[in-house]
């Protein structure tokens, strides 16, 4: 009795999106130059972030925010070696819970986070 399973050589629909084009991706200063900003998972981990527009990428961190134009592999290719094996691409940022100030009675709030990928 011969078993028959079908084989999938190409996936004409992949399940996971790549954006088209150039990336706008965050940057800081550095004494080399500019480098790919980094973020945190709410987990801890470190990921790439990048977005489709400008306009996108100001809403989410600020006008000022300086970028560069790279493409997906590009910025996988830099982040990996630091650990960001993930990206994603039009994150949604929760913003920082504020801290109690010292002089406050204790209050039972969850902890604060820095700025994460939702």
């Amino acid at each position: 009795m011969s078993q028959s399973h079908p084989l999938y050589a190409e996936d004409p629909e992949p399940s996971d999106r790549v954006p088209a084009g150039p990336l706008f991706v965050p940057v800081r200063s550095g004494p080399a130059g500019c480098t790919a900003r980094l973020f945190r998972t709410p987990m801890g981990g470190r990921i790439a972030v990048a977005f489709t527009s400008p306009q996108r990428l100001a809403a989410a961190l600020g006008g000022g925010q300086p970028w560069v134009r790279l493409s997906e592999p590009a910025l996988r290719a830099l982040a990996e070696p630091v650990g960001a094996t993930g990206l994603t691409v039009d994150p949604r940022f929760a913003p920082e819970i504020p801290r109690a100030q010292p002089r406050t009675p204790p209050r039972t709030l969850p902890r604060p986070q820095p700025l994460r990928a939702v």
